[in-house]
């Protein structure tokens, strides 16, 4: 009775410590298929913003607001906005960002601008559009973003943030979108207006809750 259990003995409790497994890496492949289907919801949930009359945050609202005042696709805008940020995205997170970065904006150019001749929205709720086209937006950038890319501008600088000082993604891209947003109360209505700050937090909501340093296993 007086013999101790060897698996009792706190001398051996260091030997039972269970290790987290090992991160694996996506395969490009994998990379290529979720930042294509991120990409894809990207494009509808501008569509449905565009068929709505509204505004979000981030490069999404700079394009929709662009398309407004030029009368171009808000996918076409989203692509050439973000030139400038390709390079400063390579520099600054590496060769393989900024070319997978340049490949989704390239993406949503091509998906949004070939949609229309798949769908034609004749009739949206703007509440709905807000908040659907809003959600969808956030997890088409989670995609992109958890396979080692951005959509580019708003959403490089937070990612770059995020990953250099742990400043939480969604929360930097909110106060980015507040300023995109005031930018829009010359040519939207009130009602408008409070729709685009709710689709905004829809996209913001998503990464907030989504897109946490050190909560997932794996790149």
């Amino acid at each position: 009775m007086g013999k101790r259990m060897a698996g009792h003995d706190p001398r051996n409790l260091a030997h039972m410590t269970i290790t987290a497994p090992s991160p694996r890496p996506h395969s490009l492949a994998e990379d290529g298929y979720a930042i294509a289907i991120g990409c894809a919801f990207i494009a509808l949930g501008l569509m449905m913003l565009k068929a709505a009359n509204l505004v979000t945050g981030g490069m999404a609202g700079i394009a929709l607001l662009l398309s407004y005042l030029l009368h171009w696709s808000p996918a076409l805008l989203f692509l050439l906005i973000n030139i400038p940020f390709f390079l400063f995205a390579g520099r600054a997170m590496g060769v393989a960002f900024g070319l997978k970065t340049l490949f989704a904006n390239v993406a949503i150019m091509g998906v949004g601008l070939a949609m229309p001749a798949a769908l034609h929205i004749a009739r949206i709720s703007p509440f709905f559009a807000a908040l659907f086209g809003g959600s969808i937006i956030g997890f088409g950038i989670l995609a992109i973003a958890r396979h080692g890319a951005g959509v580019g501008g708003v959403g490089v600088v937070a990612l770059i943030l995020q990953r250099s000082r742990g400043w939480n993604a969604g929360r930097t891209q909110m106060l980015c979108d507040i300023a995109i947003l005031l930018a829009s109360l010359p040519i939207l209505s009130v009602e408008r207006f409070g729709l685009s700050i709710l689709s905004a937090a829809a996209i913001n909501a998503v990464l907030i809750v989504n897109h946490r340093p050190g909560r997932y296993i794996g790149h």
